[in-house]
Protein backbone atom coordinates (compact mmCIF):
# COMPACT_ATOMS: atom_id res chain seq x y z
CA UNK A 1 0.00 0.00 0.00
CA UNK A 2 1.10 3.22 -1.14
CA UNK A 3 -0.14 6.97 0.10
CA UNK A 4 0.32 10.12 -1.79
CA UNK A 5 -0.77 13.83 -1.59
CA UNK A 6 -1.31 16.99 -3.41
CA UNK A 7 -2.47 20.61 -1.75
CA UNK A 8 -2.90 24.05 -2.88
CA UNK A 9 -4.16 26.56 -1.66
CA UNK A 10 -7.11 28.85 -3.81
CA UNK A 11 -8.56 31.89 -4.10
CA UNK A 12 -11.82 30.69 -1.93
CA UNK A 13 -13.75 30.31 1.03
CA UNK A 14 -13.91 27.07 2.38
CA UNK A 15 -17.71 27.45 2.03
CA UNK A 16 -17.45 27.68 -1.51
CA UNK A 17 -14.73 25.18 -1.86
CA UNK A 18 -17.06 22.76 -0.02
CA UNK A 19 -19.68 23.22 -2.21
CA UNK A 20 -17.32 22.67 -5.48
CA UNK A 21 -16.75 19.03 -3.30
CA UNK A 22 -19.49 17.41 -4.93
CA UNK A 23 -19.05 13.57 -5.55
CA UNK A 24 -19.47 13.67 -9.31
CA UNK A 25 -17.42 16.83 -9.76
CA UNK A 26 -14.37 14.98 -8.13
CA UNK A 27 -14.17 12.10 -10.25
CA UNK A 28 -14.54 13.90 -13.35
CA UNK A 29 -12.26 16.09 -12.66
CA UNK A 30 -9.34 13.94 -11.38
CA UNK A 31 -9.86 12.27 -15.38
CA UNK A 32 -9.83 9.09 -15.32
CA UNK A 33 -13.38 8.28 -15.26
CA UNK A 34 -16.77 9.21 -16.07
CA UNK A 35 -19.87 9.57 -13.97
CA UNK A 36 -22.31 6.59 -15.14
CA UNK A 37 -24.81 7.35 -12.29
CA UNK A 38 -25.13 8.76 -8.70
CA UNK A 39 -26.93 6.69 -5.61
CA UNK A 40 -27.77 9.18 -2.77
CA UNK A 41 -28.21 7.26 0.24
CA UNK A 42 -28.79 8.47 3.90
CA UNK A 43 -25.22 8.00 4.90
CA UNK A 44 -23.04 8.05 1.74
CA UNK A 45 -23.28 8.46 -2.43
CA UNK A 46 -22.36 6.10 -4.23
CA UNK A 47 -21.01 6.98 -7.76
CA UNK A 48 -20.70 4.52 -10.33
CA UNK A 49 -17.84 5.49 -12.54
CA UNK A 50 -16.82 4.02 -15.87
CA UNK A 51 -13.21 3.69 -17.65
CA UNK A 52 -11.95 1.64 -20.66
CA UNK A 53 -13.32 -1.66 -20.09
CA UNK A 54 -14.38 -1.49 -16.15
CA UNK A 55 -17.34 0.41 -13.79
CA UNK A 56 -15.66 1.32 -10.45
CA UNK A 57 -18.41 2.01 -7.71
CA UNK A 58 -17.13 4.60 -5.22
CA UNK A 59 -18.53 5.41 -1.98
CA UNK A 60 -18.48 9.20 -0.82
CA UNK A 61 -19.49 10.17 2.79
CA UNK A 62 -19.12 13.92 4.19
CA UNK A 63 -16.80 14.64 7.31
CA UNK A 64 -16.43 17.77 9.30
CA UNK A 65 -13.47 18.91 7.52
CA UNK A 66 -13.93 17.91 4.28
CA UNK A 67 -14.78 14.75 1.71
CA UNK A 68 -13.83 10.70 2.28
CA UNK A 69 -14.49 8.31 -0.44
CA UNK A 70 -13.08 4.65 -1.06
CA UNK A 71 -13.79 2.26 -3.86
CA UNK A 72 -16.25 0.02 -3.14
CA UNK A 73 -16.36 -3.83 -3.66
CA UNK A 74 -13.52 -5.66 -5.34
CA UNK A 75 -14.51 -4.21 -9.22
CA UNK A 76 -11.98 -1.25 -10.25
CA UNK A 77 -8.05 -1.36 -10.53
CA UNK A 78 -7.27 -1.06 -6.67
CA UNK A 79 -7.27 -3.77 -4.35
CA UNK A 80 -7.51 -0.90 -2.34
CA UNK A 81 -8.53 2.74 -2.54
CA UNK A 82 -9.12 5.34 0.07
CA UNK A 83 -9.28 8.87 -0.24
CA UNK A 84 -9.49 11.85 1.82
CA UNK A 85 -10.18 15.63 0.77
CA UNK A 86 -9.12 18.15 3.80
CA UNK A 87 -10.50 21.96 3.65
CA UNK A 88 -9.05 24.57 5.50
CA UNK A 89 -9.39 28.14 6.28
CA UNK A 90 -5.96 29.94 5.79
CA UNK A 91 -4.70 33.66 5.14
CA UNK A 92 -4.98 33.02 1.55
CA UNK A 93 -8.04 31.35 0.79
CA UNK A 94 -8.71 27.62 1.58
CA UNK A 95 -6.18 25.10 1.70
CA UNK A 96 -7.39 21.85 0.09
CA UNK A 97 -5.61 18.42 0.48
CA UNK A 98 -6.09 15.07 -1.27
CA UNK A 99 -4.17 12.07 0.58
CA UNK A 100 -4.86 8.83 -0.79
CA UNK A 101 -4.01 5.47 0.37
CA UNK A 102 -4.03 2.90 -2.87
CA UNK A 103 -3.07 -0.76 -3.85
CA UNK A 104 -2.93 -2.35 -7.06
CA UNK A 105 -5.51 -5.35 -7.83
CA UNK A 106 -3.12 -6.53 -10.72
CA UNK A 107 0.20 -8.99 -8.79
CA UNK A 108 2.93 -6.38 -11.18
CA UNK A 109 6.11 -5.81 -10.26
CA UNK A 110 6.07 -2.18 -7.84
CA UNK A 111 2.30 -2.54 -8.63
CA UNK A 112 1.13 -0.32 -5.67
CA UNK A 113 4.18 2.41 -6.82
CA UNK A 114 2.46 2.40 -10.34
CA UNK A 115 -1.30 2.96 -8.42
CA UNK A 116 0.20 5.53 -6.52
CA UNK A 117 2.16 7.34 -9.68
CA UNK A 118 -1.39 7.41 -11.49
CA UNK A 119 -3.39 8.30 -7.83
CA UNK A 120 -1.00 11.14 -7.25
CA UNK A 121 -1.86 12.62 -11.16
CA UNK A 122 -5.37 12.34 -10.44
CA UNK A 123 -5.55 14.08 -7.72
CA UNK A 124 -3.63 16.84 -9.14
CA UNK A 125 -6.01 17.20 -11.63
CA UNK A 126 -8.29 17.58 -9.31
CA UNK A 127 -6.80 20.04 -7.62
CA UNK A 128 -5.81 21.98 -11.08
CA UNK A 129 -9.52 22.28 -12.13
CA UNK A 130 -10.86 23.37 -8.76
CA UNK A 131 -8.53 26.26 -8.71
CA UNK A 132 -9.11 26.88 -12.75
CA UNK A 133 -13.10 27.12 -11.61
CA UNK A 134 -12.61 28.82 -8.34
CA UNK A 135 -9.80 31.00 -8.63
Amino acid sequence: MQEVTASRVVDASPVVVSHWLEPATVVEAEGSFTVETIDERADATIVVASGPGMHLPLRFEERDDGLYYTQEGEQGPFAHMETWIDVEDVTDGTRVTFRSSVSLAAPLPFGDRIAAWKRKGELTRALESLEAELG
